[in-house]
């Protein structure tokens, strides 16, 4: 007798030949059968390493990106001095740190032009990590030709600007509110004269690699908007920058409870220009320095939370913000309408081209009147050049924010 067993998934279990010997006890007796008992092998149900597996065999079609090794996001090698000084200013949501696995599907979401209308334009489309996350147009190209209303923003440091405000003009809350405004824009990538959030998400549903990374990062391959901006979110906040010659050196005098956090002390390797420049930089205007870092706080040089505007026209009303200063090297428009194109205009505005106005910041002024720094053309250089060391190649190289997708 062969006997077939098939587990729950309908596959065959086990086959087994089974032998009965009957033994007869002379006329009228009886038989008596020589059974066995066999339990079937229940299909295994599938280790997390199963699911990856299966998840990695669909993404890797269009992505570089292994699921089982996933780059680390969640914690990265930080400098002694980000303490708990750049922590208080730290806008990521408390209970919701950054993970690996969310920011990897930030990065996917960063780099996809399939989030435009007609797959022409992505976040790093204006954001170029070569570039320090900036723009090398003074207005970005959106996804039919149209140029956006203000110059795109560096995003290095973008977590240490509390209470989080964003864009320039400040409209979003936070970076997860800021995360799909682009998305959605008219002109950037389309999305609300189209259907809106709803037809992206559609159109996400339709490419293979989303719902499978969905599930991947959160159990089920619910594509929504929260997701979504949760996602860019993370990947954003993990841009942190913290290796530029200026960290370099200050690593080397920083020590916990130095006097002034030894932000006034001279750096190894700067010429005496750069720490001409440093001087001013740090140095507040009452004791004959430029007091640059009243606003923008070393050693993210992420905006003070309580600036105002700078000045930049006359009788000003919005109160502007800024990025970090890291990597404004790289940049080559500045303020929010890219109207200067070197560094040293910046410096000459903030030296005799402040503007009066409503919202102009109470520090670049004196008794209501602009202030005027009146720097000389050697002190204006010595800024340009101190600002320069704050360009972080390591950033713009690594290879946790390039491009995951296979083109």
């Amino acid at each position: 007798m062969t006997i077939r067993l098939t587990g729950r998934a309908g596959s065959t279990a086990l086959a087994l030949t089974l032998m009965t010997t009957l033994a007869a006890c002379g006329e009228g007796g009886s038989t008596t059968p020589n059974t066995t008992t066999v339990t079937a092998t229940p299909t295994p149900t599938p280790t997390p390493t199963d699911s990856t597996a299966q998840a990695n065999a669909v993404v890797q079609q269009f992505l570089n990106i292994d699921l089982a090794n996933l780059e680390n996001y969640a914690n990265p090698m930080l400098p002694a001095y980000y303490d708990n000084t750049v922590e208080a200013i730290d806008n990521t949501p408390a209970g919701d740190p950054v993970t690996d696995p969310i920011a990897t599907l930030g990065r996917v979401l960063f780099y996809d032009a399939s989030l435009s209308v007609n797959d022409t334009t992505s976040c790093s489309t204006c954001h170029q990590q070569s570039i320090g996350f900036d723009d090398d147009e003074r207005l970005s190209t959106g996804f039919q030709g149209g140029l956006t209303g203000a110059h795109a923003m560096r995003l290095g440091n973008i977590r240490y600007y509390a209470p989080g405000e964003m864009f320039w003009d400040r409209r979003a809350d936070d970076v997860e509110d800021q995360a799909t405004q682009p998305i959605l824009d008219a002109n950037e990538m389309g999305w609300s004269d189209n259907g809106g959030i709803a037809a992206l998400i559609t159109k996400m549903e339709g490419l293979a690699y989303y719902p499978t990374l969905f599930e991947f990062v959160f159990g089920d391959g619910a594509i929504t908007e929260a997701r979504i901006e949760r996602s860019l979110a993370q990947f954003q906040r993990a841009m942190i920058s913290s290796d530029s010659r200026w960290d370099q050196a200050y690593a080397q005098v920083f020590a916990p409870g130095a006097p002034g956090r030894a932000l006034n002390q001279a750096l190894p390797g700067f010429t005496a220009s750069e720490q001409r420049g440093r001087e001013l930089f740090m140095t507040g205007v009452n004791n004959g320095g430029a007091g640059c870092a009243t606003c923008h706080q070393p050693p993210t040089f992420a905006l003070n939370a309580n600036s105002r505007s700078n000045g930049l026209d006359a009788a000003e009303t919005t109160v502007f913000k800024s990025p970090s200063l890291k990597s404004v090297g790289q940049s080559t428009f500045f303020m929010h309408d890219g109207r200067f194109t070197t560094l040293r205009q910046v410096v000459d505005h903030y030296s005799d081209g402040v503007q009066a106005g409503p919202a102009l910041d109470n520090r670049l002024q004196q008794g209501g009147v602009p202030r005027r720094l009146n720097l000389t053309i050697d002190d204006r250089e010595a800024l340009v050049d101190f600002m320069e060391t704050l360009t972080d190649d390591t950033l713009g190289a690594d290879t946790r924010f390039a491009d995951p997708f296979i083109r």
